[in-house]
């Protein structure tokens, strides 16, 4: 036990010896964290910017610039309006985001379509092929403003009663006899007799004007709120998953840095020396293990200190946070010995343990939430060590999930560590023979 313990306080000691290691390990994860963080909403109290989308405006009626207007206003939008030229090369160049083309004479194909008497005009968007989701928001939006002005104008305004009163004669004209001109015919004969009580109602205390019509709009509203199992006074905070995710990656990092460290000693004869000595093999990687578990701890419950303490982070269950943080310390223990069992050189194991460890990472849900994933790739992830880590710090933080949910995230990493431990000191016996 003597040596056990001399072998932790060794590695220990080197470890806090080199500052400038141990100010990398601890400061560049914090500073990551906060960035993605603050992309990912931050507290919840921050602003998403508008999109920026160029408006190429053909139509000089109306109803165009109505349309324009409309969209001006919208405070989800940045709309600029620009020619055609200009609009397709700034989406080109990824400096607009969308671009919307009101082709001319727009209002008047559009209020004759929407009588069913005429062909649907199309409105042009143009998009960036990397904003897929951008140009969903768009047409979106485009479609409830332009619905909104066009109906609003067809039932009160000028153009509306032009339109009309025009597909009225040309159906009288026609003398069609067919059901469904019949039908368009009755109903157009109502839609004037609105347009005129409306163009012929007067304002309360104010001279006779027509009144536009409010024109057709959502028939509902949603009422967002935050759910979560926790009581949450502040709601989600984005920096709680953004330092999961990024104590996770780099943490794991501590880990290969762990196990290139015995392929140097092997490299070496240091680890020969060493195990000349009496101890045992056991002995020294359970010694190496340890001091990496310790400090892998250390730094990530350090990591969330700072978290709590400048960004508002909340551990609603501190034993479920601690059981969680130690049982992947003890991951990252396991599994840079894995690597140095496994590793036939330094530089080639360097390059194959960071390629698995970001593909741990990234299907683990450290950087983008694992929701976002095709489902298959979702039941993939689930076979991944660091999915369970992310979810059960996520779980003693922002969401405020009780010891069950730690339970079952500590048995899993719990698990990948004792596999890769035994795999480690079977293959270190293996080459000692």
């Amino acid at each position: 036990m003597t040596a056990f313990l001399a072998l932790v306080r060794k590695d220990l000691l080197l470890f806090l010896s080199d500052r400038r290691a141990l100010l990398i390990n601890l400061l560049l994860p914090i500073l990551m964290a906060a960035f993605f963080g603050y992309l990912f909403g931050g507290s919840g109290k921050a602003e998403g910017g508008a999109i920026d989308v160029a408006l190429v405006q053909m139509d000089r009626g109306e109803v165009g610039a109505k349309i324009a207007a409309a969209l001006k206003a919208d405070a989800t939008l940045h709309v600029t309006e620009m020619d055609a030229a200009q609009a397709r090369k700034a989406v080109g160049k990824g400096t607009q985001k969308a671009a919307i083309v009101i082709p001319a004479g727009f209002g008047e194909a559009a209020g004759s379509a929407l009588f069913g008497a005429g062909q649907k005009p199309a409105i042009e968007v143009l998009y960036d092929p990397s904003q897929q989701a951008v140009l969903a928001m768009v047409k979106g939006m485009l479609t409830q403003h332009v619905m909104q002005v066009v109906s609003a104008e067809m039932f009160g305004g000028k153009t509306g009663k032009a339109l009309t009163d025009k597909t009225m004669r040309q159906l009288d004209v026609s003398g069609a006899t067919d059901p469904d001109s019949v039908a368009l015919r009755d109903m157009l004969g109502s839609v004037n007799k609105y347009q005129q009580r409306e163009q012929s109602t007067p304002a309360a205390g104010a001279a006779m004007e027509p009144v536009a019509a409010g024109g057709l709009s959502m028939p509902f509203t949603t009422s967002d709120k935050e759910v979560s199992s926790g009581t949450l006074a502040h709601g989600y905070n984005g920096y709680a998953h953004s330092f999961a995710g990024m104590g996770v990656q780099f943490l794991l990092f501590l880990g290969i840095d762990m196990g290139i460290g015995i392929l140097l000693a092997r490299q070496s004869g240091i680890w020969n020396r060493l195990l000349a000595a009496p101890v045992t093999l056991t002995t020294v990687l359970l010694a190496r293990a340890t001091s990496a578990a310790l400090i892998s701890f250390t730094l990530l419950c350090v990591m969330f200190a700072v978290a709590v303490a400048v960004f508002g982070v909340r551990i609603t269950n501190l034993a479920g946070f601690v059981g969680v943080a130690l049982c992947f310390a003890l991951l990252t223990a396991s599994f840079g010995l894995l690597i140095a069992a496994f590793g036939k050189t330094p530089e080639a194991a360097r390059g194959i343990a960071i390629f698995a460890t970001l593909i741990m990472v990234m299907l683990g849900g450290a950087w983008v939430p694992s929701f976002m994933f095709p489902q298959w790739v979702q039941q993939v992830t689930l076979a991944m060590p660091t999915r369970w880590a992310v979810d059960g710090l996520d779980a003693m933080t922002w969401r405020g999930l009780g010891l069950d949910a730690a339970a079952m995230a500590m048995a899993v990493q719990l698990g990948f560590a004792l596999l890769f431990a035994t795999l480690a000191i079977v293959k270190f016996r293996r080459d000692q023979r």
